[in-house]
This record gives structure tokens, C-alpha cells and sequence, in this order.
């Protein structure tokens, strides 16, 4: 839970990072971003990221309420079901914590 939390702070002071750019360099970093997991996903071939469980809460919580069909043009190195799956997940054990 407090791995959440720090992913949670860190991210929020990136997006304010991201408050004084201009949407050309925003464009641009996306862009290397995207480049970046072309590489990653070339070099592990088959192989699969394995994301630690804050990991897979965060991304679900972000992604999540976007529509299906945004979310299907995303770059991701995750399929958007399994997202969506994740944070199905989370809501399982939420309730059945309670």
C-alpha cells in the first residue's frame, strides 16, 4: 500500500511537471515514449513485463475510466482488457476485504 501511495505522489508531481509545457514538447515526449516501448517490446520478443501489484493498481486506476476504444489506441505493453481485468481485480478485493 505504500508503494501505491509513492506512485500515487510521484506521478502527481509529473503531471504538474507537465503543466507548464507547450503541446509541441508534450507531442514529443509521447512520441519518444512510444518509441521507447516499440524498443522495449522488440527485445523481449516473446517475453512478458511483469508489473508488481502497485503497478497494475495504478495503471487500472488511471486508465480505467477511459472508453474502451481510447483506451484500444493506446500504446501499451499490456492488452486494454487485461487493465480492465485488473482493476475488476482490485474491486474484488476491495469488497471482499469488507
Amino acid at each position: 500500500m505504500l508503494r501505491l501511495a509513492y506512485l500515487a505522489i510521484t506521478n502527481a508531481f509529473a503531471a504538474l511537471r507537465l503543466l507548464p509545457m507547450s503541446d509541441r514538447d508534450k507531442d514529443a515526449e509521447i512520441l519518444a515514449l512510444r518509441h521507447q516501448i516499440v524498443v522495449l517490446e522488440r527485445q523481449l520478443g516473446e517475453d512478458r513485463v511483469k508489473f508488481a501489484s502497485e503497478d497494475r493498481a495504478f495503471l487500472a486506476a488511471l486508465l480505467v475510466p477511459l472508453p474502451r476504444q481510447v483506451l484500444r489506441q493506446f500504446r501499451l505493453l499490456v492488452q486494454p482488457d487485461t487493465v480492465l481485468r485488473w482493476h475488476r481485480d482490485l474491486i474484488k478485493q476491495r469488497h471482499a476485504g469488507t
